[in-house]
């Protein structure tokens, strides 16, 4: 045997050894990677929970507000002028998650919300409340039941991008257990169809004046709720359709409690890549209703020496000088008088700066204004200045037969500025 035929006899055998110990290795599975990529198409952020088929993504903010001059969320003569600023600061925790079934997207989330405001904890009663559950839902299908947004708030979307938008409507950020349902077709149109419980949140709630009584001996009271009180819930339905140019939104509501009904209309339109206007109108078919204003004028004693809180003994007897001022009654159309009208503007300057405006008016002659610039200092913290003017003309009034007067609106004539700026950190 020669050398060249020992190295091709040499060669030949450790290719089958290789061969035959080839056939014995087991390829590794590979790592799951394509959760990472699952996870993605629900959206940046989501990330795979080890040992389950879902996604979860944690979102949130801290936000500091600080703002001055006149409160132009008064509802009361004496609630105008504040002492100092007005200082508020949150933080609010998100937890989405989401999984592929057999019967579509199974989604939940959660908001967790805890704020400090002007040296007090979130309702005002010191450290025994430091937290509120702000959402809880699930959705699976296009279903979603539980504690959410009234469909009537933000079905049609919001009051613009300005901080204080809701100053005609100061109960429109509205939360109630819901069961909806929410078409898409694919091509910008939607449609969405739910029941509501409503909610009580409103301190003023209760046994308040009709606004239809002209004599105060012959006051007729009625009882205020946000809520439903027997079987029958509320009713919200809504359509929209968007595309390129915009969109146009509407939303209705039958209140329950009330036997009346409230709508909205809103139409958005992209002037261009930067330049964006929208315009909104609401009705109601609700009266407004109206109570005593204790936090101004003069204020008489009685026989014992004592402030009677009886409103009604105080105007049959002439007791005081009060004015009144409107109640909120319900989550749906709590602007004053039968209609309302809004609209606004977005300019964006470049990526991080943007010019926002929103001017609003309703049936009882007010007007309200806010305009600010959002400028992003670094990503994920946003600095906005903002000044909101807003100026009340209400004509409702009563008459004391008793001494001959007429009860106005306590704020009729009045006028407040406000100026506020805003820092928050979003992740």
């Amino acid at each position: 045997m020669n050398i060249k035929s020992l190295l091709l006899g040499s060669a030949a055998a450790l290719i089958a050894v290789s061969g035959a110990r080839a056939a014995d290795v087991v390829v590794a599975e590979p790592e799951p990677v394509e959760y990472v990529r699952v996870c993605d198409a629900y959206g940046e952020g989501y990330f795979y929970i080890p040992g389950t088929e879902t996604c979860m993504r944690i979102s949130g903010y801290v936000r500091a507000d600080i703002a001055g001059g006149d409160n132009v969320y008064a509802r009361k003569r004496g609630d105008i002028d504040r002492d100092t600023y007005a200082w508020r600061t949150r933080a609010t925790l998100r937890f989405h998650t989401a999984s592929e079934t057999e019967l579509g997207t199974l989604r939940t989330f959660v908001e967790l919300r805890s704020q400090w405001d002007e040296g007090a904890e979130y309702d005002h009663k010191g450290d025994s409340a430091s937290g509120q559950l702000r959402f809880a839902f699930i959705e699976l299908g296009g279903i979603r039941v539980g504690l959410d947004e009234s469909i009537f708030s933000h079905w049609t979307g919001y009051y613009g991008n300005v901080i204080n938008d809701d100053i005609l409507t100061p109960m429109a950020y509205t939360r109630t257990n819901v069961i909806s349902y929410t078409f898409n077709a694919g091509n910008g149109f939607s449609a969405i169809l739910g029941v509501e419980q409503g909610n009580d949140d409103a301190d003023d709630y209760g046994y308040r004046y009709h606004n239809d009584y002209t004599d105060v001996r012959d006051v007729r009271e009625h009882k205020l709720s946000g809520k439903i009180d027997d079987y029958t819930p509320n009713v919200v339905g809504g359509l929209k359709f968007v595309q390129g140019w915009g969109g146009v939104s509407v939303v209705g509501a039958y209140d329950a409690y009330y036997e009346e009904w409230a709508a909205k209309a809103r139409l958005d339109l992209n002037v261009t890549d930067q330049w964006s206007v929208w315009v909104m109108g609401g009705y109601k078919s609700a009266d407004d209703y109206y109570n005593g204003d204790d936090t101004y004028g003069t204020v008489l004693k009685d026989k014992d020496g004592t402030h009677d809180t009886d409103y009604s003994y105080r105007y049959r007897n002439g007791l005081t000088k009060y004015g009144v001022y409107r109640q909120v009654n319900s989550i749906y159309g709590d602007w004053g008088g039968d209609w309302a009208v809004w609209g606004g503007t977005t300019f964006k300057f470049n990526k991080k700066t943007s010019f926002n405006a929103q001017v609003a008016y309703d049936d009882t002659d007010t007007f309200a204004a806010s305009v600010n610039v959002k400028y992003e200092l670094v990503p994920g913290l946003v600095i906005t200045p903002e000044l909101t003017y807003i100026s009340w003309d209400n004509d409702y009034s009563i008459r004391n037969e008793i001494k001959n007067e007429k009860i106005v609106d306590s704020l009729k004539g009045q006028d407040a500025f406000q100026g506020m700026l805003r820092i928050q950190r979003s992740f």
